[in-house]
């Protein structure tokens, strides 16, 4: 049976979406204003005035378009609008580097496909050190504006067929936002992307507004990794009025991710809304602080709401990515949840990737988790922890507290309310809790 909750809040989801679309031309808004119900943690900068146009050229016939598009965006940089028509597909087939724009919006009605030539892409697209990632392009500057009624295809199913195969390879991000101060993107579609969706490093005062996610795999080859945002080195960032449907984090805020709002979203087919992992590498400090996650519809997804740490470093071990590193995560607020056929409502674990509890107290981990809420949950889990709906799990006490919980009504389908606490101070809680 559909939860009705999550109906509504989808169709009103897809509602805001659509009007949203409706407005062709964002230069003229101020940008914040339409950020809602929750005001962002801090001002955004206005955006300026668009004077001119110039509209994309295409073969038509599949070949690189790349060489066009770069030309349109370095003739209308500086105060103009981009356009890609409604009637066209423009093919890329080549890496573009876009961190010099100024002042631009980019208007995208018709469709962009990156080519599916996986030998190609994995030595020419853009590599980065964090977790071995690489895209098709790079997005920066300063003042730059992204929407449109079109998509932008990430031409998948090549990816997942290959990786099925291969777990080596280097499968690109389909949007790297690098060194971006102050955007807006969004109304826009994003499909079958190779890896994570959005990824957004480096960049300050982003909004994401009318997102709409999905890709999954037409065979039995799994689309994997496929999370909806990663942001890492990057503050003030909104996330609202999206529909994901993915096969990873919905949201991931991985290192030195701060003041970031989550708002109005429906994420189908994740593992959650996530802080991290952190603390994997040691002499390395990560950081998450300020978030504020609300009125997020979860369905059949691995967790609710989730924080991942890695144990302390093992001092047996020469090993310097197996936990260890330091940091903190601190005011982080989950209010407002509905989940349904979520494995796990709730999930904090200082024992990443440690199975045995014990060893991990032996390790109590470096980076601290203080000062966490999660409040107005409610829903049902799926079957699969039997009468457990949430697991609390932290390597020592010292390192992990004042975690709270206020209005959770999350029960499995037996009808029961257990989580598996351990390490944390079962009187902030407020849960019902027994030991692992």
């Amino acid at each position: 049976m559909v939860n009705t909750a999550i109906l509504i809040y989808t169709i009103a989801l897809w509602l805001a979406y659509a009007t949203a679309s409706l407005s062709f031309d964002r230069s003229h808004l101020q940008r914040g204003h339409s950020i809602a119900p929750h005001p962002p943690f801090k001002p955004f900068p206005q955006t300026h005035p668009r004077t001119k146009t110039c509209k994309v050229k295409s073969h038509g016939d599949g070949s690189d378009d790349s060489h066009f598009i770069l030309s349109a965006l370095e003739k209308c940089n500086h105060g103009g609008r981009v356009v890609f028509s409604s009637d066209e597909t423009y093919t890329i087939g080549a890496p573009l580097d876009l961190t010099f724009l100024d002042k631009v919006d980019i208007v995208i009605d018709g469709e962009i496909i990156f080519t599916n030539d996986t030998d190609y892409w994995q030595e020419n697209s853009f590599k980065f050190d964090f977790q071995d990632s690489t895209t098709f392009f790079k997005l920066g500057g300063h003042d730059v504006n992204v929407y449109g009624d079109g998509e932008i295809n990430g031409n998948g199913q090549a990816w997942y067929d290959l990786f099925a195969s291969n777990k080596t390879i280097l499968r690109p991000i389909l949007i790297g936002i690098f060194g971006l101060e102050g955007g807006t993107i969004g109304p826009l579609k994003l499909r079958y992307s190779p890896m994570w969706y959005i990824w957004v490093s480096d960049s300050q005062d982003v909004i994401f507004d009318g997102i709409d996610i999905t890709g999954f795999s037409n065979n039995k080859n799994t689309a994997k990794n496929t999370d909806g945002w990663d942001t890492y080195r990057s503050d003030n960032i909104v996330i609202q009025n999206s529909v994901i449907n993915n096969g990873d984090d919905c949201v991931s805020f991985k290192p030195n991710s701060t003041n970031v709002l989550v708002q109005n979203l429906h994420c189908n087919g994740s593992h959650g809304i996530s802080v991290g992992s952190l603390g994997q590498y040691i002499g390395v400090t990560d950081i998450v602080e300020n978030v504020l996650v609300s009125n997020v519809a979860m369905s059949n997804a691995s967790d609710g709401a989730r924080i991942k740490v890695w144990p302390g470093a093992d001092p047996t071990s020469t090993a310097t990515d197996v936990g260890g590193g330091g940091g903190y995560v601190r005011n982080i607020t989950y209010d407002g949840m509905t989940v349904s056929n979520v494995d796990y409502a709730i999930e904090i674990t200082q024992c990443y990737m440690q199975k045995n509890f014990t060893a991990c107290s032996l390790t109590t981990a470096s980076l601290i988790i203080e000062d966490i809420w999660f409040k107005n949950f409610s829903g049902t889990t799926s079957s699969k922890y039997g009468e457990v709906v949430g697991t609390l799990v932290c390597s020592s006490p010292d390192v992990c507290n004042e975690i709270y919980a206020e209005n959770i009504s999350v029960v499995s389908t037996a009808g029961t309310d257990l989580y598996t606490c351990y390490n944390i101070d079962e009187s902030e809680l407020g849960l019902e809790c027994e030991a692992p």
